[in-house]
């Protein structure tokens, strides 16, 4: 487990208790494209829910002992989808947690079932433009990018996964402005996911 960000229930959401409760050992996985914001979403997610947070990418990193682009130039894209897999199942025997997973890694047919059998999987969308503006920041770092047209390699990777993540449980628009909004609309798309009243319902039902 890494960055576990546990607050008291007096400092977390009204329905953070009651949504790990819910969740009965679930982890809250992350899905989606590079540059949606999975990990700093995620990092304030967890902090929300008093729940560790967990980067599959991170992971995946400290299990081959190198970077992600050195597993892609060293080894090839089928190699490090392997490991991937590997670590996610691993991961998931964890929760709960926050688990932030890399843009490819919900295209595995195995891993989608194991998410779906040992989590709620929620799918953080971007319009293109959003996603563009991001990654042209850090685009060296993105191995699927390294390409003579990095936009048209965009395109056709959401063309191609989006179907895919819309397979998840939940959909949460990724857009410009503070996480924290963010991080308050999966709060409330968990709590009405798994049944679990609001504060307002809490306090009419005592």
């Amino acid at each position: 487990m890494t960055d576990i960000a546990v607050q008291n229930d007096a400092n977390a959401a009204p329905s953070a208790a009651a949504i790990r409760a819910a969740l009965a050992g679930r982890s809250v996985v992350l899905v989606g494209m590079m540059g949606v914001g999975k990990s700093s979403i995620g990092r304030r997610l967890a902090g929300r829910l008093g729940i560790a947070f967990v980067d599959a990418d991170t992971e995946i990193e400290k299990a081959a002992g190198m970077s992600i682009s050195d597993i892609f130039a060293r080894h090839g894209e089928a190699d490090f989808r392997s490991g991937e897999a590997r670590v996610i199942a691993r991961l998931l025997d964890s929760g709960p947690q926050v688990l932030a997973t890399g843009g490819g890694a919900f295209m595995n047919e195995g891993t989608r079932a194991a998410i779906k059998s040992k989590g709620i999987s929620i799918w953080l969308s971007a319009e293109f433009e959003v996603l563009m503006r991001r990654i042209a920041k850090r685009r060296n770092e993105r191995p699927m990018l390294q390409t003579e047209d990095p936009a048209e390699t965009l395109r056709q990777l959401l063309k191609v996964r989006n179907p895919i993540y819309a397979l998840t449980d939940l959909t949460i628009q990724s857009r410009e402005g503070p996480h924290e909004t963010i991080v308050g609309e999966i709060v409330a798309a968990l709590a009405a996911l798994l049944n679990v009243p609001g504060p307002a319902e809490c306090k009419e039902g005592a």
